[in-house]
Formats: C-alpha cells, structure tokens, sequence
C-alpha cells in the first residue's frame, strides 16, 4: 500500500506546481538568510580569532555558507522544473532525473537538519576554544614590542570594555600573569626586585588589573591596583564591598554571546529544513501523479500521488535486499578474479630439452 496517497485531476496538480514554484522561490529567499547568516556569524568570529585557540569554531559558519548556496541551487532547480510541469511536452524532459534530483534533496535535507542540531550542540567545543584562546591571549598581554602579539594588549581591552568583563573567569586571573611590560618597571627599586624575587618565575605580579576592568557606572573612582589590600584604602574591603571591576568573565561572556546568537540561528535553519522538506514532499507528490496519468494524451484525467509507492517497512525492506545482492555481486566478482588468479598459478610450464 502506498504511503500517503493522494488523487489529482488537472486543476489540482496545476495547483500544485504552481504552488511549489512559488515555496521554491521562497526557499530560494531563505538559502540566501542561511548564506547570510553564516557569512555574518564567520566575520563576528574573525574579529575575536586571537583569543580563540582553534579554527574548530568555524565548523558552523562554513556549514551555513554551504547550506545556503547548495539551497538556492537546488530550489531555483526545482523552480524550474514545477514551471515546466505546467506543459506536459516541456516536462517530459525532466522525467529521468527527478528521482536522482529527490534522492539528492532527501540527503540534503539530512545536512540542513545536522547544521541545525550542531548550532545548539557547539557550546561545550566553543567554551574550550575560548577558555584556552583567552588565557594564551592574557599572557601576550604585555608584549607590545613582539611582532604578531604587538595588537593583543589594544584586542583585549577592547574586549572587556565592550563585553563588561574581565580576565578569563574572573578579575583574579590578571593576578597570576605578569601583564606589565618589562619597558615600564623601574628594576633599581626595591619593590620591583622584591616582588620578582619572590615569583619562581621570575614574574612580576601583582594584584592589579588593566584599566579595561573598570566599571565606569561605579561611584567610587577605580581601584585598579591593590585590590586585595583593604589598608591601601579607605573605607574599603574587597571581600564584602561591591567591586567596582567587572565582576564577570570575558569567557562566560564571549560564550552567551556566541551561544544565543548560534542557538537563534539553529532555530531558523529547522524553520528552513521544515519548509524544505514540505517543497520535497509536494515535488515526490506532483512528480507521482504525473507519472500516474493513465492516458498523457488526455492531460484531463485523474491520476494519484504518494510519497512511497509501497508502505515504509516494505520500502525499508526492499532497499535492504538491494544492498545484500550488490554485496553478493562483489563477492561473487572478486571470487571470480581470485579463482582465475589460482588457475594461472596451476598452469604447467612448458619445458624444451635440446
């Protein structure tokens, strides 16, 4: 029993293409949102690639470039051929490749579904990229004078003051890097020398942050250096005052900016995949019933439509059997090749006496 079968006359299946031609040209629109969309998030991407530790996070904005030209292919195709279906002398030429063209849409249709599922399921892989992307970022912090780090000190203010964050996880992070270029410490004074004596590494650290931490809501003037230090000023306990930094995380903040911008893209490309699937059943329903026409010379009369000619199971089952007697061909084939491959290693060698 066929799946989903519908009846058609003439008016209907007129109907019918010139409905699709239409949600084609519409899906055409959408790939072009998709391109967009990827094209859009790439460049955000880019702007921020030098605190990102890997290119793994342009997996999704390439996908959505990819799926968006592929869409508007494969929709201005289908536009076509609904056109021409109109006129069955102009559609008999598209007759050899709908199912080819089906089979491809169904497999796209796959993709479209899979770029959709990995914009919400990037989180965890983006959250790594940024955690590590950040902390390399901090320790450039300081090398203005290192040709390729010399921009990382201007991109990571930029980044606190336009995310109102700081550090990786916290302010605290700026403590356990030195972030002072070395051109700017006086190493005759004593507290410069102390202070890098007592680090293993030989660091000057400080628990201080960049001026890109400040808050500029906050009352109070910023408390950029001696943070811990309640005696270095007045009125003042960093433990139970509100700190006038940031309190947040550049990489919690990067993270929910990129994740609701990902997870808002998902959402349109399951809205695309859903209307792409409708344009692919309508196309297997118009193409059926054309195909069905008892009489082509009678353009007039009634014909039917499905999606499957036979129920699912049986589909299943049939494509199953297909795959088993191309596996048995193979084999039977190499066992052809190795059987005559044997008979010319039996083959006696003629041997001449004088």
């Amino acid at each position: 029993m066929a799946l989903l079968k519908v009846k058609f006359n003439q008016k209907k299946r007129v109907k019918l293409a010139q409905g699709l031609w239409l949600m084609n040209w519409f899906s055409v629109f959408a790939g072009i949102i998709v391109f967009s969309m990827g094209l859009f998030l790439k460049i955000e991407l880019r702007k921020r690639s030098e605190v990102m530790d890997n290119s793994e996070s342009h997996f999704v904005p390439n996908s959505l470039i990819l799926m968006g030209i592929l869409s508007c292919a494969f929709n201005g195709f289908a536009g076509k051929i609904c056109y021409d279906s109109l006129d069955p002398t102009k559609f008999a030429k598209w007759k050899p490749l709908l199912k080819p063209y089906l089979a491809l849409c169904f497999f796209f249709n796959i993709l479209i579904f899979f770029v959709a599922l990995i914009c919400f399921l990037m989180r965890g892989s983006l959250e790594s990229t940024l955690a590590q992307g950040l902390k390399n970022g901090m320790k450039f912090y300081r090398d203005t004078d290192t040709p390729g780090r010399c921009f990382m000190k201007k991109t990571i203010d930029m980044l606190q003051i336009e995310f109102k964050c700081c550090g990786n996880n916290g302010f605290k992070d700026w403590f356990e890097i030195q972030w002072i270029s070395n051109r700017y410490l006086d190493f005759s004074s004593k507290e410069v020398k102390d202070r890098i004596k007592s680090n293993v590494d030989g660091r000057y650290l400080v628990d201080g942050v960049p001026f890109s931490c400040c808050n500029p809501s906050s009352p109070r003037p910023c408390i950029q250096y001696q943070v811990t230090n309640n005696s270095a000023h007045y009125s003042y306990d960093y433990q139970t005052e509100e700190l006038n930094l940031w309190g947040r995380g550049c990489r919690e903040a990067l993270l929910h900016y990129y994740s609701s911008m990902m997870s808002s893209m998902g959402a349109v490309v399951l809205l695309v995949w859903l209307f792409e699937t409708s344009v692919m059943v309508g196309l297997r329903l118009l193409h059926t019933s054309l195909e069905s026409i008892p009489n082509p010379e009678d353009p007039e009369c009634e014909s039917e439509g499905w999606i499957l000619e036979n129920s699912l199971k049986d589909t299943l089952k049939s494509a199953l059997e297909s795959l088993k007697k191309i596996g048995k061909f193979n084999q039977v084939e190499s066992g052809a090749e190795g059987a005559e491959g044997e008979e010319a290693g039996k083959t006696p060698a003629i041997t001449t006496v004088s």
